[in-house]
């Protein structure tokens, strides 16, 4: 017999293989820090299993990026070690894929990548046998708390195979540092017992990557311009003001992390939602408000730093735009931060970093149509630029090395934050050299002028555009503020209505005293800012002092050919690596793809990014033959340095919480129910709470539920199961859940009973529930970590009356529902885990459902429903007020007669036979009746 090749892995580094060795060796939860390269351990890890042949193993929570890396990187070990066995991964991600399908892939097994949706629903119903699983691979381990379907998987994975292994993996150890001893609990919804954890400070992590092949790193700081330091300074004024005002409106709720350093953490506004969420229906509509204003807030201080200031005063124009409200509205409906001197500094300097310069009405249009001389550009260019063009270590080091030593290419790459960012320093970098005609004048002859790298042809053209989108701006700004106020409520339609008949939300007025600054903002009579005369004056003299010169039209052609489109149709030709600069976004783990393809000389980082400075370090340490250099540009003193720095202390002391949480951690012992004597487990499904003289209930069976596999998306199939029922997942065409041959359940949430309402899917729902079950039900299920009322006790704010308006129409919309469907039964829960207790009480002393039954039902037509049909509710009403018609009397003539015209034309003897001869006679002489008096 042959011998099989060996497993070739790619672990180049010490601690690679630690982490491997001991996640391979036995089940554990492996937290590693950021950028240290997850994915790749994970990748050696399953090509491990998928070398060795004949096995079943599954990977839970790979996101589609994520599968393809894997995918690619699974097909390349194959080929390097030349396993025969090997299969790579096969993906089950969507629900067009057929259960044969599923089922002859689950047979021939090999490595599946399955979304937890189809992966619980085969698990539930047998496709996929637990015990035939090898192993299960979590990826994302921080996700999986005790409701959600991840969880629900590796509990029925580990009842049915306690062989099995199990490995769980996540870089984000922030998630695990949150509540009650968060490593337990999360141990616990993992059924594992071992944590592994490697920070960056971890000894083996640090000897890898700190040794003779350490990185190159240079930081380079770079000052901001005063006007970038005094928006950033105003933004941050206007942020803390507005974290003031939530802590004051909100006094009863933990604000401890609600401070200036934390909301500069870009998971802030989501921490302030949650801890808001159980009182959200009670929150003020200005509360509210200012939760969205620090969304907004915070994506300020991001712009100020990552666009250029035409763009960034672009955004502002929008951000003002939804944010006022239309004119002769009252404060109450504005966003409090726009009332602080601050905002006027924001917007006031934004357009000064633009253009400057005063314009009088008298003056705006010469009579000849001359463009006035006292407005004018100033464009500031963002100081990074500069660093980007003149790096002079590079030149030097290019110019006294020019044959590279090793292996490397000589390509620069330019890493930033976001394609915005690569286009905008893309375009500089071909533009920076080009100048306008008038610029040429002022450089002196002495020195030539392409030397000198400058943004003004790029700014020029940015702020042409700007002052043509200007014009438009105003026929769509008046819908900005009130869309904006419909996504804070969520629910009412402020502001359309005042709109409506007047002026769009940002019309000019002529200001007392004949003239006014272009460059500057003013307030409006309730004290709002309001931008100041940008007539379309100062845009046409903007635009004319703009006009592009011959150079610079050419020059934009040029730039914006596309190459490819000029050549033969079959020729191609590959980029000179050596004299290649690469633009590219930050994309997790995808960057390594980025860094070994290009095989960089120099990296300069744009923005700066932690995760990213350990990727270079990795590669850097598994390449002896490939030196690197790495730039780290951050502007100083500024919100990008505070939030880089803030955010490597967050993982230092997450991983240091956990370390000292796992020495600390009690031993967990499980009790393993495989060897139960089988009398004792039968005397545990009896049921000991009957009284009355009710019949002993004992079965060895659990009580079972047939559910709708698209109510997975929900956590309550879990409870169920976490209560020892049996949950069958089929696709029901009536009713959510079945519970007993004659209870049908429709679950709905407080926001889908909302929109079932709107729509009015809920009336046909509760039509096909009433035709086929005696006793159909609709759940009202609230969220666990909110209040328990559909009523919004609103502050007395503008909103109250709307707010309380809404809540009605929704409560008079249930009585309605009940009045039409009087057989329909309410059932109101306060949160899953109640919705399980009452569908076990529902089920006590009943028979258990036919799924199949259960799935037909809905599916046939015909009469087969026979008494239960449900029936038109207007004839029904009009039938009842007939004299002589009652209750029995309606249900006769409703199954007898197919229409009021029936039961109008019919003879009195016909009507006596079927409901008595004085019913009849009235009935008869209703319809028969003249319509004159007599």
């Amino acid at each position: 017999m042959a011998e099989e090749p060996p497993v070739k892995l790619s672990l180049p580094l010490e601690f690679q293989q630690d982490v491997f060795s001991s996640a391979r060796e036995e089940d554990q939860l492996v937290l590693i820090a950021r950028g240290l390269g997850l994915l790749r351990i994970v990748t050696n890890l399953l090509h491990s299993y998928d070398a060795a042949g004949n096995n079943l193993v599954l990977l839970v929570g790979a996101d589609d990026r994520e599968n393809g890396w894997i995918g690619e990187a699974l097909a390349e070990h194959a080929a390097i070690s030349m396993s025969p066995k090997a299969r790579g991964l096969s993906l089950v991600n969507t629900d067009l894929m057929s259960v044969g399908t599923r089922e002859k892939m689950y047979a021939r097994g090999g490595i599946f990548s399955i979304t937890s949706r189809i992966l619980i629903v085969d698990f539930l119903s047998s496709l996929l046998d637990p015990a035939t699983v090898t192993g299960m691979v979590v990826l994302h381990a921080e996700r999986v708390i005790a409701t959600s379907l991840e969880a629900f998987i590796i509990r029925i994975y580990r009842q049915k195979n306690k062989v099995g292994f199990l490995k769980a993996f996540s870089d984000s150890p922030e998630p695990f540092t949150m509540g009650f001893s968060p490593l337990a609990t999360m141990l616990r919804n993992l059924f594992l017992r071992t944590p592994s954890l490697y920070p960056r400070f971890h000894v083996t992590v640090a000897k890898s990557l700190e040794g003779r092949r350490k990185a190159e790193v240079i930081e380079l700081e770079v000052p901001m311009t005063e006007g970038m330091t005094a928006i950033q300074a105003a933004v941050m004024e206007c942020v803390e003001v507005s974290i003031g005002e939530l802590k004051k409106a909100n006094s009863g709720l933990e604000m401890d992390d609600w401070n200036l350093d934390s909301a500069l953490h870009k998971n802030f506004d989501t921490i302030v939602r949650r801890q808001l969420d159980p009182v959200w229906h009670r929150t003020s509509f200005r509360t509210k408000q200012i939760v969205r204003d620090l969304t907004l807030l915070r994506s300020i201080l991001h712009s100020v730093l990552a666009y250029d200031a035409v763009n960034f005063n672009k955004y502002l124009d929008t951000v003002l735009a939804a944010s006022s409200p239309p004119p002769g509205s009252t404060r109450q409906t504005q966003s409090p931060w726009l009332f602080l001197d601050a905002a006027h500094v924001i917007f006031d300097t934004a357009k000064r970093r633009v253009y400057t310069g005063k314009i009088n009405d008298n003056d705006a249009v010469g009579a000849n149509g001359a463009v006035p001389e006292s407005l004018r550009p100033v464009l500031e260019e963002q100081p990074k630029w500069a660093l980007l063009a003149e790096n002079e270590e590079i030149e030097r080091d290019v110019y006294f090395n020019p044959i590279l030593q090793d292996n490397s290419n000589g390509t620069i790459l330019i890493m930033c934050g976001d394609q915005g960012t690569c286009h905008q320093i893309r375009e500089y970098l071909q533009t920076m050299h080009v100048i306008p005609e008038e610029n040429k004048e002022a450089v002196d002859g002495d020195d030539d002028p392409s030397s000198k790298p400058s943004a003004a042809y790029m700014m020029r053209r940015r702020l042409r555009n700007y002052l043509a989108w200007k014009r438009d701006f105003a026929k769509v700004s008046a819908s900005l503020f009130a869309e904006n106020q419909k996504s804070i409520n969520g629910t009412s339609d402020k502001g359309s209505q005042n709109s409506r008949g007047k002026g769009p939300p940002n019309k000019r007025r002529r200001m007392r005293g004949g003239g006014a600054a272009a460059s500057s903002t003013t307030r409006t009579a309730n004290g709002s800012i309001r931008m100041a005369g940008d007539r379309d004056s100062h845009i046409a003299s903007l635009l004319a002092d703009l006009a592009p010169t011959e150079a610079e039209a050419q020059q934009k052609n040029e730039i914006a050919a596309d190459p490819l489109d000029e050549t033969e149709e079959n020729f191609f030709e590959l980029y000179e690596m050596n004299e290649l600069v690469v633009v590219h976004p930050y994309d997790g783990d995808m960057d390594e793809h980025v860094l070994e393809e290009v095989k960089p000389r120099y990296v300069i980082m744009y923005e700066p990014d932690a995760a990213f400075i350990r990727r270079v370090e990795v590669y850097r340490s598994s390449h002896g033959d490939r030196n690197v250099r790495v730039y780290f540009m951050y502007y100083g003193n500024s919100v990008e340095e505070q939030r880089y720095l803030s955010g490597v202390r967050r993982e230092k002391d997450a991983f240091t919480k956990l370390i000292r949480e796992r020495g600390n951690m009690a031993v967990t012992l499980t009790h393993d129910t495989s060897g139960l004597d089988p009398q004792e487990a039968f005397l545990r499904t009896v049921n000991t709470r009957i009284a009355g003289g009710g019949r002993l209930a004992a079965t060895a069976e659990p009580p079972r539920v047939v559910v709708d596999v698209r109510e997975f998306r929900s956590s309550l199939p879990s409870l169920l199961h976490g209560r020892n029922v049996v949950v069958v997942p089929c696709m029901l065409t009536v009713g959510d859940y079945v519970l007993t041959p004659d209870i049908c359940i429709e679950r709905k949430s407080v926001r889908d009973l909302i929109s079932s309402f709107s729509n009015g899917r809920l009336y046909n729902q509760a039509e096909t529930m009433l035709l086929h079950y005696k006793n159909p039900m609709l759940l009202i299920e609230f969220d666990a970590q909110k209040s328990f009322t559909l009523e919004p006790f609103a502050d007395l704010s503008a909103t109250v009356g709307a707010a309380s308006l809404h809540a009605s129409d929704l409560q008079s919309k249930l009585v309605l529902l009940t009045l039409a469907f009087p057989r329909l039964r309410i059932i109101w829960s306060s949160s899953p885990y109640q919705t399980a207790e009452i569908f076990e009480e529902l089920k006590k002393q009943q028979d258990e459902p036919d799924p199949i039954k259960a799935v037909q039902i809905g599916l046939e037509h015909g009469d087969e429903a026979g008494e239960n049909r449900p029936f038109s509710q207007v004839p029904q009403d009009m039938l009842r007020a007939v004299p002589g018609v009652g209750g029995k009397v309606l249900g006769r003539l409703t199954l007898e007669m197919g229409s009021v015209a029936d039961v109008a034309n019919a003879e009195e003897e016909v009507l006596a036979r079927m409901v008595g001869k004085e019913a009849a006679r009235q009935i008869w002489r209703f319809f028969n009746r003249s319509v004159f008096d007599d």
